[in-house]
Formats: structure tokens, sequence, C-alpha cells
């Protein structure tokens, strides 16, 4: 892996046996993942995204899947972003009723309580519900992994209704997981959450809201789809897609 200027080491990379995809059913993937053993921090790290990695807990992978490119990375230009018309319905509906709390990144047993609720309702057939303890729950989203991750509580009347974990990065937030209470589903409190970072990389100034992947077959990450403008990775450089482009195959 080619490092930063200024940064004189570089990583080892490791490529897994073919294994089930987490998103596609019926679809072997395969994943490329940086040596767990490496040092991460904020700036490597950040490195590893622009060239479309992720992280899950202390792992940074990208998929290599033999024939497959339908996991897409993709990130939002904050500055130039517009809501639509949903999102800002979304937006003018909840950001007066709902206060965004930032927090650091430890262990909440309220937290926790509500995890497990929305894995229940939103990943009952999932492998997260398979193994939703505490220590796999710390691994995934609390446990230090090198650099600056945020809880963003978002609070209805003083109740708690979501949590978005956010990693802080040199040029971004990176969106790494956002949970809610699956009785207040019709707020779209995930569109909120995304819309709540795009705002606060906006209020400190860094350019980008990192989103993961986009998969057009897996109905779970269609929302992605409409932020716009949105950037594409494609494996050599970011690509920028405006409202009513497609995004990327399905």
């Amino acid at each position: 892996m080619k490092p930063e200027p200024g940064q004189e080491r570089q990583l080892a990379l490791y490529l897994t046996a073919e294994h089930p995809c987490s998103y596609l059913a019926d679809v072997k993937a395969r994943t490329l993942f940086v040596d767990p053993l490496a040092r991460m921090d904020a700036r490597t790290y950040q490195t590893m995204v622009d060239q479309g990695f992720r992280r899950s807990g202390t792992h940074v992978y990208r998929p290599a899947c033999r024939g497959c490119a339908r996991c897409v990375p993709v990130r939002i230009p904050v500055a130039d972003f517009r809501a639509d018309r949903s999102q800002r319905r979304n937006w003018i509906r909840n950001s007066p009723e709902i206060g965004l709390v930032d927090l650091p990144a430890v262990f909440r047993p309220a937290h926790f309580a509500l995890y497990l609720r929305y894995l229940a309702a939103r990943h009952p057939d999932g492998s997260m519900a398979d193994d939703s303890s505490v220590e796999s729950y710390r691994r995934f989203l609390i446990d230090p992994w090198g650099g600056e991750t945020r809880l963003l509580e978002l609070r209805l009347a003083g109740r708690l209704a979501g949590v978005a974990v956010t990693d802080l990065l040199p040029r971004g937030l990176s969106a790494v997981y956002t949970f809610f209470d699956p009785d207040l589903s019709e707020r779209g409190l995930g569109t909120f959450a995304v819309l709540a970072q795009i705002e606060a990389a906006r209020r400190v100034g860094l350019p980008f809201l990192y989103l993961g992947y986009w998969i057009g077959a897996s109905r779970k990450m269609l929302y992605k789809e409409r932020f716009r403008p949105i950037e594409t990775w494609d494996g050599r450089q970011w690509q920028r897609i405006e409202r009513g482009q497609p995004l990327g195959p399905r």
C-alpha cells in the first residue's frame, strides 16, 4: 500500500478465502484486510478510507470479490450537498424536536440496550444478532482502534432515540454505524442521522462524510443513493455523481 507523503511505513494486506457474502444471498465474497497487528491511527485510516477501505472494530478491510464490484465506496462532499424534498421534510420535522448530544466513545448500558432492540427489530436473522454480547458490541463500536470515535446521541423529549457512531478523520467524518428506536421508525431517524452528520462535518470544516459501501442490489443500502451529489470510488479515483445519474451496478 502506497503511503501518504511523509508516511514512511507501508501496511501489509491479506486476502481471505471465499466466504458467504454478508449482503447478497448465494454470493461468495473475498475480503482484503490490513494486517491486524499494524498500528492504525486517524491519518493512516484516512489514507485507507480514501482508497475504498472501511473499519469494523479494529479491522480495516475492503471487498475483493471475484467477478463482482457491487460494493461501491461512497462519500458525500458536504459543502455541495443539497437535500431533496423528502430529506428536507425529514429535517424540518425532526430537527426542532430531536436534540443532538456529542459524546466520547465509552460503553453506556442505555446505548447497548437500544442496540439490542434495534438488532431484534431490523436484523433478526443477521450474524450480528447471533452474537449480541456486550463484548461483541464493545469490539464493534466502542473499543479503541487508534483514532477518535464519537457517539452522536439523538434524544426526543429527553428520551434516547438513536446513536450515530462516527469516526473523526483529518478530511471528514466516517459514519460507522447508526442504531435507533424501532418504535420511531416513521421518523426516518437513519436519514436524519446522516443529515446531522453532514451538518456536523460542515460545522467543523471537514469536506466529506464517508458512508461506507452502497450496494444497488441490497434494499437496506438504497437510502445512500438519495444523497446528492455523491462520490464513488472506482478503484482508481473518486467520481462525482449528480442527482439523476445512476450510482453504479445493481
